[in-house]
């Protein structure tokens, strides 16, 4: 049996170590090679021409989406995995838009990413039905108002409703009500998801 010939691309070593363990022990698989910045997985890639390239989207010195471009440019037969634990949709976009054909999340079981390998290897896509969910989100444009940015900010600096209120010099049930309506433009379930969704999107800043 051919073996898909494997990098991973991380700047975690740990990950790194784990990933090429358990990928190696697959009888259709073999780790070729490893690296810890984008630079580097751009240049090994380049000599090592594996089937599938695991890449972490957040990476020093050249980051995954830039690298990512860069080896299919230069690998064309080359199919890169997205592996991301957080990073904004932008950067996801970016990435499948350079050529991605799979991204997973960093949490996702092992057996997810095996699959995800087989798949995009034999020509399939692979994209993580979380991730989907996120791209799709925030592909729709949320108007936040300046208040309920402010009010949100406070949250997300661990302020109470009553602080807010302070602060801003509005009431408490006014604060509760602008939670409210930002929980519910943006689909959160909670202040702290509303936050997190926030973040994801660009619509606050700390």
């Amino acid at each position: 049996m051919k073996k898909t010939r494997i990098l991973i691309a991380d700047d975690h070593a740990l990950l790194r170590v784990g990933l090429n363990t358990m990928l190696n022990t697959q009888p259709d698989m073999t780790v070729v090679g490893e690296a810890g910045n984008g630079r580097d997985a751009v240049a090994r890639a380049r000599e090592l021409k594996p089937d599938v390239v695991v890449m972490d989207l957040m990476m020093p010195k050249l980051d995954g989406a830039e690298a990512t471009r860069q080896i299919v440019e230069a690998l064309p037969e080359t199919k890169v995995v997205i592996l991301t634990s957080y990073g904004t949709s932008a950067d996801l976009v970016r990435a499948i838009a350079n050529g991605a054909v799979g991204a997973q999340m960093k949490g996702s079981p092992i057996d997810a990413i095996i699959k995800a390998i087989r798949t995009v290897h034999s020509g399939g896509k692979a994209i993580a039905a979380e991730i989907q969910r996120f791209l799709k989100e925030d592909s729709s444009p949320t108007d936040l108002s300046k208040r309920q940015r402010e009010v949100l900010l406070g949250v997300a600096n661990g302020r109470t409703s009553e602080q807010i209120a302070a602060d801003l010099g509005i009431s408490v049930s006014a604060v509760k009500q602008h939670i409210t309506a930002v929980c519910e433009k943006l689909n959160a379930s909670s202040r702290s998801e509303a936050v997190t969704i926030a973040l994801r999107r660009h619509l606050l800043r700390l």
